[in-house]
This record gives C-alpha cells, structure tokens and sequence, in this order.
C-alpha cells in the first residue's frame, strides 16, 4: 500500500467522501480512510438528506443518480399523547418538484455511492483501516498512524472527519469537553413495510415520502421521535438528551417501545416488521460547540466540527457536514498551491466557513438548544395544548368563551401550566429562534 499522499481524509461520512471528491478532482493525490468494511457500515442514520446546493455543482441532477429512497413531498410536527394527537402539516407542491427539498436515505448506500464517486474521481479508498494517532513533526501534523502492520501513512494535511467523538481533534486539544447538556442520543427502530402498504397509509404516490416528527411522547424526558418513510420500510428514530436520560431513569428501548405501543402508532404502523434497532451520540450544543477548526496540518469538518443544528423546529446535519467537507477541501487545494499547510495556510477552511449558511444558522440560532431544555415542552405543554384543542372543538351544547379568556380559565383550573410558565417559554422561543 502507498504510504504518502498530498492529503489524508479520516473517516468516509458525508463529510469525507465530498472532501476527498473536491480534492480529486482538482488533482489532489487524497487517501480516504475508513474503518469499516465498507463506507456507511458503521452507520445507523435513516432519516433526511436536505437538499445540498453546494453537491449540486458537482454532479447534475444527482438526485437522479444516487440511492435515494423517497423525496419528503409531506412533513409534519405532531403533539402526541396517549389518547389524542394534533398534526400541523406542511405539504406544498414546491416538495413534490425536482430539485426536491429533502430525501429519505439509507446511510450506508448513501456513504458508499457518494465514496465511490471520490474514487472514480481519483481519491485512494482503503477500508478497515483504523486511525489510532497522528504524527508529529515539529509541532505539525504529517500524517497518521493506524492500527496496521506499519501503519504509518503520511501527508502534509489530515482532514478529520470521524464523526462526535472525534479522538483526533482531542488529541490535537481543539476540541470542548463533552456536555451533557449539549449531546444527545439517538435510537433507530427500522421497520420493514411493503411499499403498497406505506403509499395506502401515509397516502403517498410514486416516491413521494414523509418526515413526522412528534412531540410529547418522550415519557417527560427531554427528546421527540421522527417517523420517515424509506421505499419499502419504515424508521422511526428517537432522539434524548443525555443528561435528562441520565436523571430520568428511563431506558432508551423502554421510550421506543412506549412510543410504537401508543394506540395511535400501533394502527399506523399494523402489520410491520422490526428490522434492527440501534443507536448512536449526537451533537447538539450548536454554535457553542464548534470546536477550534484548523491547526498546522490539520483540519475539522462535519459532526467533529459541532455542525449540527436542531434547533427543534429543523434538525440538519448531513447537508451541513457534506458542505464543510467541500469547503475544506478548497482550502486544501488552495494550500497545495501555495505549499503551506501552516495553520495559516489553512485558515481559508475557517474564513470559507464563517461565510457560509453552516455556520451563519448556527450562530442565528444559537440559543435555540436552550429552548429544548425546557421541560414544560416535554411534560406539560403537550397535554395542555390537546386539553384546549379538545374544548375548541368539543361541541356541549354550552357557549363558548373566546380564546383568551378559555386559556385563563383552563390555567386557574387545570393546575399544570401556569401564564408564567408560558410567558417563560414564549420569551426563550423569541430569543432562540
């Protein structure tokens, strides 16, 4: 195996591939290295890919050319509880248009279209290969060490993108201390489902898919679930806070099971067949996690960059990972033609991101997270907000009294949520998002 290249990828996500991509294909000579058989194995992700612009420069129409399962034409935020459910539902024809706004994808066949791609363009692909360390020269990174029989593999710059709990920017101290506060955990349910049968349930036709996402349903820890539609299966994904998990008590697979038990989810999803269940770390700090990203030889890109916003209105990370990934490899080809793979020589990486949508929504929304750590919206609010619905809609025979005065009146009497409690949320929302 060749030992020395222009430049070293570490892991072959979204992230990775679109970087050794870019390189590739300016004549970058980039090693792409991964520590599963293949690209996308070690990944869980069944979910949504947004629509990624800064992809579409690179292949035309690609969305006619990757393993894409369904475009999301419906998408939907549901309060929940055991007994009722109110869903607001967005459904234009703009998301039943190509270039779609958003599509449902298996990790591991996107991963590995998108790393076969880099490879047809010129990148090195080696797989099962395991980064242990980095070498050093004179305070620089010049390469990796894996975990190989002489495993030492060499190049002026390396591109971590090994996901959350990336061991290199540790060992580089560019990354924060892990928060609780700001890290999540997400469990996958996949449920094989026939086609026929998803269309006739979530009255889709051709590829048309949705994305649901649920709130009130997270036993009062603080989290929700998102339902998406795959072309013949179903995944179901739950996603917690760590620390109120923690504190909670409760276990993962007990909130799973609690949620696919629900009467509502139960005639839904009649007749389907648990596939795999599984679980992964999630970044969920925002911009207050974005770590240092650059140093001499070395750079950070997608979820080991903290890029990840859930905001929860939006969660978006694969685009937002895929686009740094781009942007760092335009840093790379930058420092390749000026031969300086300084920390200055690749400051370009930190100044192309600053400019960028990434981090320009991360820092907008900056104080979003702090709005998921509110627990009336897990515990309270979702009850309250059915209570009401439910006595808008009820017809007694009594008159009805105008919104103001029935939202007093079910505060003095119900007891669970108080104006304070409300007016604290409304002014968190303000600021967050």
């Amino acid at each position: 195996m060749k030992r020395s290249f222009e430049a070293i990828v570490v892991g072959a996500g979204p992230a990775g591939s679109a970087a050794a991509l870019v390189m590739a294909k300016a004549g970058v000579d980039v090693a792409l290295l991964e520590r599963g058989n293949f690209p996308g194995e070690k990944n869980m992700f069944g979910g949504m890919l947004h629509r990624m612009p800064s992809l579409e420069e690179h292949f035309s129409e690609y969305w006619n050319q990757a393993p894409l399962e369904r475009h999301v034409s419906k998408k939907a935020t549901i309060f929940m509880t055991n007994d009722a459910h109110v869903n607001v539902c967005m459904d234009w024809e703009d998301f039943d248009k190509p270039p779609y706004n958003g599509y449902t994808v298996f990790r591991p066949r996107w991963d590995n279209w998108l790393a076969e791609e880099a490879v047809k363009a010129g990148a090195t692909l080696i797989n099962r290969c395991t980064v242990d360390d980095l070498i050093m020269k004179d305070g620089k990174v010049v390469g990796v060490k894996t975990l190989r029989d002489n495993g030492e593999i060499y190049a002026p710059v390396v591109v971590s993108c090994e996901g959350v709990l990336s061991f290199l920017a540790d060992k580089m101290k560019m990354r924060k201390k892990f928060n609780p506060a700001k890290m999540a955990v997400g469990c996958k349910c996949l449920l094989d489902m026939p086609k026929q049968m998803i269309d006739d349930r979530f009255s889709l036709v051709r590829d048309q898919g949705v994305a649901y996402e649920y709130v009130g349903v997270s036993m009062g820890v603080r989290g929700g679930v998102a339902l998406y539609t795959n072309r013949d299966s179903v995944s179901v994904n739950m996603v917690c806070h760590i620390g109120s998990l923690g504190k909670s008590g409760i276990t993962l697979y007990d909130m799973m099971n609690n949620f696919l038990e629900q009467p509502q989810m139960a005639k839904l999803l009649n007749g389907a067949k648990l596939s795999e269940y599984s679980a992964h770390a999630i970044p969920e700090g925002g911009y207050e996690m974005i770590p240092q990203l650059n140093a001499d030889g070395f750079l950070i890109c997608g979820d080991a960059a903290a890029f990840c916003n859930a905001t929860g209105i939006n969660l978006e990370g694969i685009n937002m990972a895929t686009h740094s990934g781009i942007l760092a490899a335009k840093a790379v080809i930058a420092a390749k033609e000026n031969k300086d793979y300084s920390k200055g020589g690749l400051d370009l990486y930190r100044k192309l991101i600053e400019d960028s949508y990434v981090y320009k929504d991360l820092k907008t929304f900056k104080r979003a997270p702090g709005l998921l750590h509110d627990d009336r919206i897990f515990q309270k609010y979702p009850d309250f907000a059915l209570d009401m619905i439910k006595k808008i809609y009820q017809i007694t025979g009594e008159p009805k009294q105008n919104m103001t005065m029935l939202v007093l009146k079910h505060m003095l009497t119900n007891g669970k949520v108080s104006v304070m409690d409300l007016a604290s949320t409304v002014w968190t929302a303000w600021r967050g998002l």
